[in-house]
């Protein structure tokens, strides 16, 4: 072998080794949407390159649906996501079981609808909606942070989370 294909062989091997731990799942779609994963999704990513954001939300919730509509829409909240999230979208009353780091969690009667075992967990036991767990690249918590949030401050907590890790 010649000694510039032995250096272009090697430059190309440290170039796969140094990006074995990156994810090919994007934040963002196609169109430049958001992406939301299911609980199961992001639990096979794990380990990752980014950080989890999971949105606990509910079906009636109003706060829910506007920060859907005007946060989640917002280009430097999508841009910011998509450099250090993976983003989750979580119901907590969805009465279909979910599997989360081995466990599996059943919805149970109670309350406004009944709630799904995982959201008292995600939420350390305060259900308010929205709400939202940060987790780290393994999935265990960093902080739970309640209640609808501007673009801007949204954006201020990302940022206090990413500094933060």
């Amino acid at each position: 072998m010649t000694r510039s294909f032995i250096t272009i062989l090697s430059i190309c091997t440290l170039f796969l080794l140094s990006c074995g731990n990156k994810s090919n799942v994007s934040t963002l779609d196609k169109e430049g949407n958001l992406n939301w994963l299911t609980v199961e999704e992001a639990d096979k990513l794990q380990g990752k390159d980014k950080l989890f954001l999971v949105d606990v939300y509910t079906d009636w919730c109003g706060w829910c649906k506007v920060m859907d509509k005007k946060t989640f829409t917002d280009q430097k909240v999508k841009d910011y996501l998509n450099e250090h999230f993976y983003v989750v979208k979580f119901n907590a009353e969805q009465k279909d079981p979910v599997t989360f780091k081995g466990t599996t969690y059943e919805w149970k009667p109670g309350g406004r609808k009944g709630v799904n075992g995982l959201a008292p967990v995600l939420l350390n036991g305060r259900l308010g909606y929205p709400s939202f767990a940060y987790l780290d690249k393994d999935l265990n918590p960093i902080k739970v942070l309640p209640g609808y949030k501007t673009p801007e401050q949204l954006m201020a907590e990302l940022e206090a989370i990413v500094g933060g890790k």
